[in-house]
């Protein structure tokens, strides 16, 4: 475990995300000094409430002026950067794969030894049909074959994957969702890459990333039904139609590209291999045995979806 907070300073690519800003307040409760790069420094600044341990540089990932300034000073890169929503999605390779793969050079030519990498569960092989996990698969080779003493984080879909299909007391799932879900709490993944970070003892290999449980859409509708105390039932919607979108969808990837990756996704989802579910015991075993932390159930989640919705 690296000691001298003096001495830490630690770049997070993608510190405003979904995963990144949890990334940023578990290192900030550390006292850890944190960099973070945004195109907009003052919506940055409106995620984070102790700004006194965290230097947001305003830039763009994509511009490697921004880049090496970035790096300069730094002991550790935690990379969990995702272009995969509407307005960033036509530069999806830029963002996720080459701007990575620069910084991943600079940061050799300037020493820089410890990498953190987001990514997704299971390591995609290289004809997977998503292009973000092309791409993933990438990265993830390139840091295997460096010198950098490096941690990859296989990250499943949030346990926020439950809650964001909820409207007006259904939850409404294309194509019913797989029979088991390995899920993450981004509050627990915050954690996890914090502690990686520092960690100077650990193995270079894959961590699959997993909470206590897997449980299909049903089966979570049934237990926040029992935190909220009303019952959230759930629908199933047809597959069929989107898949006849997502041909469509395909060849009009130009126009709608932002639909033409969410389709495929969703039927991706659908058919997460129960074998890979069933991992999720002896991932999460690995992890509580690696890591110190505490768990945050889909309850505990529920519970914090209860006061969100009351605000």
């Amino acid at each position: 475990m690296v000691s001298e907070k003096d001495d830490i300073r630690i770049l997070v690519i993608g510190g405003t995300g979904h995963y990144g800003r949890h990334i940023v307040q578990a290192l900030i409760k550390k006292n850890i000094p944190v960099r973070v790069l945004s195109r907009n420094k003052n919506k940055a600044q409106s995620f984070f409430n102790d700004q006194q341990a965290l230097e947001i540089m305003e830039g763009n990932v994509l511009d490697s002026q921004i880049l090496e300034k970035c790096i300069s000073k730094v002991t550790g890169i935690i990379i969990a950067i995702s272009a995969f929503n509407r307005k960033t999605i036509r530069r999806l390779r830029k963002i996720e794969r080459d701007a990575v793969l620069k910084l991943l050079h600079q940061a050799s030519q300037q020493k820089i030894n410890r990498v953190v990498y987001v990514s997704v569960y299971e390591k995609p092989l290289p004809d997977v049909p998503m292009k973000t996990g092309k791409i993933k698969y990438e990265v993830e080779e390139a840091l295997e074959k460096s010198s950098f003493d490096y941690t990859i984080l296989g990250a499943p879909p949030s346990i926020e994957i439950f809650f964001s299909m909820i409207r007006g007391g259904k939850m409404r799932v294309p194509g019913g969702g797989p029979s088991s879900l390995p899920n993450i709490s981004p509050i627990d993944l915050g954690e996890i890459a914090a502690q990686a970070i520092l960690r100077s003892n650990l193995p270079q290999k894959r961590y699959r990333l997993a909470g206590p449980s897997a449980p299909s859409f049903p089966e979570a509708a049934a237990r926040i039904s029992d935190v909220v105390g009303k019952d959230i039932s759930f629908t199933k919607i047809p597959l069929f139609p989107l898949r006849v979108a997502a041909k469509i969808a395909g060849g009009l990837s130009l126009i709608m590209p932002y639909i033409a990756q969410l389709l495929p996704f969703i039927l991706l989802l659908n058919s997460f291999e129960s074998e890979i579910a069933l991992q999720v015991a002896e991932d999460y075993k690995i992890l509580q045995d690696t890591f110190t932390y505490s768990s945050h159930t889909l309850e505990d989640h529920a519970q914090m979806w209860i006061n969100r919705e009351e605000k």
